[in-house]
């Protein structure tokens, strides 16, 4: 069928866990929905589907009830979520601009999905919540989609902290639309205009997270020894803009030019360790500096005694940091990936590395042919140390695989 293309990975005798993805590259939201159902039901022969994530360009918006409807009638899930952004990710693919649809579905047997939602009222200063699970503890999976213009998704995320400790969000904010009321959120058959969607996965599965913020260390590690809020006044005993001035100094001359529009600070966010590395620091940027006082600001809140040490993000570091995440992931579990989902930041894409499908292609390059299937987000979720944040620039991706014994 013109526009459309389908792939699907064929489960291993030993697991029941089935997964497939569709893309629809068209601007016709019923002829979208048909295609891509008939495409994955043929994909996964007809198994009953428990969870089914749809992901669509800005064009189909409007139309967003009619998708959801078709493809819950048709492919029957027993949850189907997704959201717009202002791309779509399917396969090796990325569609930036283009209008598209894509479906990606898994059979998930013994797994409980628990799925939620939540709108906060800004008259009663309030979050309202609706069918969040139970509290409770341990690393289970979340998939967390929401609209940046009516959620504030760092309360959300230290709320989810608080009700379940150890729980890794992943996700990413929704786009396609400017303002509030423009962006589509699915859950089920219902279709938001605001708030978020998520579920939380349960049982004898591993989702796996690969939060890969493009950036590379430079220059020294320091502890904060002076700052208040955002604001620090101090690294190691000496004024910050001082000690700021002196990595830069050490920079060669191309890394100077990158630095006055890409250096950005990196948070420890994990203080017992005895050694930090790349994936250990939470990025965040600097904000601007006081030549007077020697201060800088950062966006994110700073604590004295916290490490901290600089970064520089451009494509060659956010291939190599996604490459070797992506690497480190499947040394280190006997289970490889089954299927995936990606939420890349809007500001990679095209505009980040010159060219199309960097980071699909780089996933499906390490991870093999696998269903992938998510969006360009207009920032993205994911957990550093043991706390989930909201990012900028980042990839982050959600790999689901049996579970290490």
């Amino acid at each position: 069928m013109p526009g459309l293309s389908s792939s699907a990975q064929a489960a291993p005798q030993n697991t029941a866990f089935r997964f497939a993805n569709a893309l629809a590259q068209t601007g016709d939201t019923e002829a979208a929905a048909r295609d891509l159902a008939d495409a994955i039901q043929t994909e996964l022969g007809g198994t009953p589907i428990d969870l089914a994530c749809v992901f669509f360009s800005a064009h189909h918006a409007a139309r967003a009830e009619v998708l959801a409807s078709m493809l819950t009638e048709r492919l029957c899930p027993r949850l189907l979520i997704g959201c717009s952004g202002e791309g779509v990710i399917s396969g090796a693919e990325e569609l930036e601009t283009a209008p598209a649809v894509t479906v990606w579905a898994a059979v998930l047997p013994g797994v409980g999905l628990d799925a939620f939602q939540s709108a906060f009222s800004p008259t009663q200063d309030q979050f309202q919540l609706s069918g969040w699970p139970p509290p409770g503890a341990g690393d289970t999976p979340i998939l967390l989609f929401a609209d940046p213009f009516t959620t504030p998704v760092q309360e959300i995320l230290g709320l989810i902290d608080e009700r379940y400790p150890g729980a890794k969000v992943i996700g990413g904010l929704a786009g396609g639309g400017h303002e509030a009321g423009m962006n589509r959120l699915i859950l089920h058959e219902q279709v938001l205009d605001g708030g978020l969607v998520g579920v939380r996965l349960s049982g004898p599965i591993d989702v796996r997270p690969i939060i890969s913020q493009g950036c590379r260390l430079v220059g020294e590690r320091f502890v904060v020894t002076k700052s208040e809020g955002n604001l620090i006044h101090e690294l190691g005993g000496a004024p910050a803009l001082e000690r700021l001035q002196t990595v830069f100094e050490t920079l060669e001359e191309e890394d100077r030019s990158r630095a006055h529009r890409a250096l950005h600070l990196g948070i420890v966010i994990d203080e017992h360790q005895n050694r930090f590395e790349r994936g250990d620091f939470l990025i965040r940027n600097l904000l601007g500096a006081d030549q007077t006082s020697g201060a800088i600001a950062v966006g994110e809140v700073v604590q004295e005694g916290q490490t901290v040490q600089f970064h520089l993000r451009d494509a060659e570091s956010a291939t190599e940091d996604l490459n070797l995440l992506l690497a480190t992931d499947r040394a280190g579990h006997r289970h490889p990936a089954l299927g995936a989902l990606m939420f890349s930041c809007c500001g990679r894409g095209r505009g980040l590395f010159g060219r199309p499908h960097h980071d699909a292609a780089a996933a499906t390059d390490r991870l093999g042919p696998i269903p992938l299937a998510g969006f360009f987000a207009q920032g993205e979720i994911g957990p550093i140390g043991h706390r989930n944040f909201l990012h900028g620039y980042t990839a982050s991706l959600a790999l689901f695989a049996e579970r290490d014994l």
